[in-house]
Order: structure tokens, then C-alpha cells, then sequence
């Protein structure tokens, strides 16, 4: 079974789980502007309209232009395949009146950026088409059905993640046998490209900023492009790194501190500060168990930073990990009103999350460390090798 087949199949049972009758994803021209959950459940682009239906009773029914029948047979998710010419409102009336659903989750959200492919116009579109049926008032958001088909993995999924995540850690491997006093931040932007390319794999966000690479304490953190900036004496050097393999991504954050003369070791204050991070992830890795929100994940990180002494970092703790980097449903993170509710969403077995606390210490630079665990039943499993001592140069 492929991993669409997976996910078709799985949404039928969350439908029935959240006593929703009906999922319509509705999309067009999806190459300009592709609904994020298209990869899940479809893979292609579409070009007409068209709409992807779901329901509790396993009907999966895919309605589009005729010139796309050929490739939706292929995948093998849909067991009734429609084609139309000229217009997609009668067919599109006709099989909702033969289902005649009570609920229809459509594809919008305000909380989850990865649930709300549905443009105004689609939408404004979809309720003409729908007027006077009656359950053309009964439309609800799908985001609580897309964040779980999005954040529970199956077997199929975990597999390809760690496939990304051992590329990624042998290129990191190769990272830091290349870094070296007087290299520049854009030089080694520049070696980890080549060895995206020299393994067939490609960034996990945009290239330009993949990796991202600061050295030094006048570096810029976050989201940031990688400049002329040298590595020298007493530098930290964070990079942030992960790759897309087989539709699937890595994240991972990694430090190292470039020994002055006469140094044998990191300073106190430096080797203080990374202790710190560790302890945040330990922490935030213990607790991470089904049940538990995100919120409270993150507060513990979020202590653990604070209580050394530390600002609180303004980012959240970690965010989900598939086949984006940032791969929407819930964050481990604050009640922040830019999060909107997903800090309330409850951690699930099968949910892939990065933990990645981080730090600044004055005069060297920033300490940022990123993990990606799996929930299990009895608690969160490391993925990746977890960075627990500094990587010294």
C-alpha cells in the first residue's frame, strides 16, 4: 500500500472518530497554489476544479477534469472516479445529494496555515455551487481531521523520516571535518549544498537559507541567510539543517565551539550555557507523552532556560516534523496569540516533533540544539542522535 493509499485510508477513520460525515477538499490550478494537504491524499497537481471526498462510510470519490482520470486511477486511493467537461457543479450536486451528508468539513482553518488551502474565491465558488441544498449551510472547517491525518505517522511515514534524518546526520558528519578557523559562513553554506546534491536529496526548506549557518556573537539568529562572516577563535558555530528524501524531511540543529590558544576546553560560561540546552531537551523529551498538551511541553523547556538564568527564547519548543520541516496541526508552544489554538492540541502516539530550545552567550554566540523525537505509547524516542556533548574545534 502506498503512503497516499495510508492516508486515504486513515482519514475514514478519523472521520468516524470526530463524528464528521464528509471531507471535500476543494482545489484548482493546485501548480500555482497547491492546498497543503494535496500530497497526502491526491499527490498530483489538478488542474479544473475539483474535489476530493472522503466519508465515514469509506466512500472516496474524486471528482475532476477528464484529463486527469487516468492519473487518479493510478494511485489507487479513490473506488469512484468522475470526470466532467464542461462544469464540475452537477456532478459535485449530485453525488452531495447522494450521500446526503449532515457534516462537510471543507478545507479552511484560522489556527492551522497547513488546513486552509481553500482560497476566498474557491470558497465563495463552492457555496454557489452548493446553494439551496440542504446542507449548504452545514460546511465546518476540516482542520481538526487534516492536523490528524498530518501529525499521526504510519509506519510507512516514520520509515521515510528516518531515512532523512541518516542523511542528514552523515552530512553533518562531514560538516564539521570541513569547518575550520577562517572559513566563511557562505562557504559552508556552499559544502553542504554540494552534498545535498552529491546524495540525491534536496533542502528541507529553501535552499538559500538551508542551511542556515551563524558564527560568532554578530551573527544574525533565525531565519537568516548565511554572509561573509569567518569562523575565528572562541566562536560558536550553530547550523540549522535537514533534508527532503522521498517526500519526507529532517530538521536538525547542531554546535560547536572553535577552541582559542591555549584553550583545552569550551569556557565555563559557554559549556554552562550548552549544559542548559541539553537539560531543556531532556526535559521537554521527558514529559512528552500522549495526553499531554503542547503548552505544557513547552513550559518545561521554557523553565529549564529561564531558571538557569537565561531570556526566554521567543520561538516555540518544536513544531511537527513530515513532510514539511514545519509540518502544521499542534506546536509544542506558548499561548501565544500568533499560534492561535494549536499550543492546546494534545501530543498523540505516532506525532514526529522537533525539540529545539536554544540560547545566547554573550561574546561567542548562539547555542541551538534540535532534536527530532516520536511519540510511542510509553513516551517520546529519539530519532536522531541527540547531541549531548560540544562539539570542540
Amino acid at each position: 500500500m502506498s503512503i497516499i493509499q495510508e492516508k486515504v485510508h486513515q482519514a475514514v477513520g478519523i472521520l468516524k472518530e470526530k463524528d464528521i460525515d464528509l471531507w471535500l477538499t476543494f482545489v484548482r490550478e493546485t501548480s500555482t497554489g497547491s492546498d497543503p494537504v494535496l500530497p497526502l491524499i491526491y499527490g498530483h497537481t489538478l488542474t479544473w476544479q475539483s474535489a476530493l471526498i472522503i466519508t465515514r462510510s469509506d466512500d472516496r470519490i474524486a471528482i475532476m477534469g477528464h484529463l486527469e482520470v487516468d492519473t487518479a486511477q493510478r494511485i489507487g486511493a479513490y473506488n469512484e472516479i468522475i470526470p466532467y467537461h464542461e462544469s464540475i457543479r452537477p456532478h459535485l450536486r449530485q453525488v452531495l445529494e447522494r450521500l446526503n451528508p449532515k457534516i462537510i468539513a471543507i478545507n479552511h482553518s484560522t489556527n492551522d496555515a497547513l488546513a486552509d488551502g481553500l482560497t476566498h474565491g474557491l470558497h465563495k465558488l463552492l457555496h454557489n455551487y452548493l446553494e439551496e441544498l440542504p446542507f449548504s449551510n452545514q460546511l465546518v472547517s476540516a482542520e481538526g481531521v487534516i492536523a490528524a491525518l498530518r501529525a499521526r505517522k504510519t509506519q510507512g511515514e516514520i520509515s521515510l523520516v528516518k531515512a532523512a534524518i541518516e542523511t542528514t546526520e552523515k552530512i553533518y558528519s562531514k560538516i564539521f571535518g570541513y569547518a575550520q578557523i577562517g572559513v566563511s559562513e557562505h562557504q559552508i553554506s556552499a559544502f553542504v549544498h554540494a552534498q545535498i546534491d552529491a546524495h540525491g536529496v534536496k533542502p528541507a526548506w529553501d535552499l538559500s537559507q538551508c542551511p542556515i549557518v551563524s558564527s560568532g556573537p554578530d551573527s544574525a539568529i533565525g531565519h537568516t541567510l548565511p554572509t561573509d562572516q569567518k569562523i575565528e577563535p572562541g566562536h560558536l558555530l550553530h547550523l540549522d539543517f535537514g533534508v527532503q528524501q522521498d517526500g519526507y524531511c529532517s530538521d536538525i540543529q547542531r554546535v560547536a565551539y572553535f577552541l582559542k590558544p591555549g584553550e583545552k576546553q569550551a569556557p565555563k560560561e559557554v559549556q554552562h550555557g550548552f549544559d542548559t540546552v541539553v537539560k531543556a531537551i531532556g526535559e521537554a523529551a521527558r514529559i512528552l507523552k500522549p495526553g499531554m498538551t503542547g503548552k505544557q511541553v513547552d513550559a518545561k523547556a521554557r523553565e529549564t532556560i529561564t531558571s538557569a538564568g537565561y531570556p526566554e527564547y521567543k520561538y516555540a519548543t518544536g513544531h511537527h516534523l513530515g513532510r514539511l520541516a514545519h509540518d502544521g496541526a499542534g506546536i509544542l508552544g506558548p499561548e501565544w496569540e500568533r499560534y492561535g489554538n494549536t499550543p492546546n492540541y494534545k501530543v498523540e502516539p505516532g506525532h514526529i516533533y522537533t525539540l529545539e530550545p536554544g540560547l545566547f552567550v554573550n561574546g561567542h554566540g548562539y547555542i541551538g540544539i534540535e532534536e527530532d523525537v516520536l511519540v510511542t505509547e510509553h513516551g517520546a524516542e529519539f530519532l536522531s542522535q541527540p547531541q549531548d556533548r560540544l562539539i570542540l574545534l
